[in-house]
């Protein structure tokens, strides 16, 4: 059995007996910088943060960006520099999605949910930003914080530079993905949360997004245990009640949040399926409107892209696209 990005989030590749041969060809390889069909970052991009990141450690981390997997995609480590990549549609229509890549706050997908969510989206007239954030076990101070400080940076970003990227500020979403899908959630109720000293005009717009896309979310940790993948790495060793009850985001689900698009397949092994239907009760329990596409094979990890071609999963992009144009 391969080493895959399922296995690492669901933590149980220390209990794998892989012969050497599989091990070797599994082993992360080095990325060289602009290759490959992900090349990161893109020719148009832009940084969070004028200078250094909020709770900057001393060394920052070091860069550790590596191909991956069964299907060579390309993972981000030591983000010491968050940015957002800028995808145009060859057609844009005014609606623009923050696309935050997955993987269990230990790495980031940038290729799987960033770069591939992009050309999959940008040919129905979005423009796509994709969040490149720092992972919160590096070594920055309030580590819980970390990630929603640049997903909230990068949504007043796009809001103040709209007119630039030719995007609607209204319709500004985003489209999160596993431990992605709960710093989307954490966006979504926490938006307006103090979690940064404002710096600049930009941090004077609002971060809410008008609607979120979460595919296989983790939005609960308290029924997908504290001991989970995601649940340890944003929280650490912290288990301040107030700062749980912050992150646990299907409680905070109230009338102000914002409609919410759901995806997951039943036989996700990594994020079970319950974290999706609670969401649905949670949004109904408070009037937000609420969609959800549950499919009966998938796993987890599957992205825009990797679903077989027959699989009705395999459309869920459009039907998001579809369903943006709605909001």
């Amino acid at each position: 059995m391969p080493i895959d990005r399922r296995t690492l989030i669901g933590g149980a590749a220390a209990s794998l007996a892989l012969a050497p041969v599989a091990r070797s060809q599994q082993a992360p390889v080095p990325y060289v910088p602009g290759t490959g069909t992900a090349a990161w970052p893109p020719r148009e991009h832009f940084k969070l943060w004028p200078d250094s990141p909020p709770g900057a450690p001393l060394p920052l981390p070091a860069n550790n960006f590596t191909i991956n997997g069964s299907f060579k995609e390309l993972w981000l480590r030591g983000v010491s520099e968050p940015m957002v990549g800028v995808y145009r549609p060859a057609k844009p229509d005014g609606r623009a999605v923050l696309s935050i890549p997955g993987g269990g706050y230990g790495f980031v997908s940038i290729e799987n949910e960033g770069v591939d969510v992009a050309k999959a989206l940008t040919p129905h007239g979005i423009t796509v930003f994709v969040l490149a954030y720092r992972l919160p076990g590096e070594g920055w101070a309030n580590r819980a914080d970390v990630p929603l400080q640049d997903a909230q940076r990068a949504m007043r970003l796009i809001r103040a530079n709209a007119a630039r990227y030719g995007v609607d500020p209204a319709k500004l979403g985003i489209c999160g993905f596993s431990a992605g899908g709960h710093l989307g959630a954490s966006l979504a109720v926490g938006h307006a949360d103090p979690v940064y000293a404002p710096i600049d005009a930009a941090d004077r717009a609002s971060a809410r997004p008008a609607y979120a896309g979460l595919v296989y979310p983790v939005v609960s940790f308290s029924t997908a245990g504290l001991n989970s993948r995601s649940a340890g790495m944003l929280l650490g060793d912290n288990q301040d009640p107030a700062l749980l009850a912050r992150y646990e985001t299907s409680d905070r689900i109230s009338a102000d949040t914002p409609p919410i698009f759901l995806v997951h397949a039943i036989d996700d092994g990594t994020v079970p399926v319950a974290q999706t239907l609670l969401t649905i009760e949670k949004c109904r329990a408070a009037g937000v409107p609420v969609e959800a596409h549950i499919l009966e094979k998938g796993g987890h990890g599957f992205g825009a892209l990797h679903l077989p071609v027959q699989a009705p999963g395999r459309l869920w992009p459009d039907t998001f696209a579809r369903w943006t144009a709605t909001r």
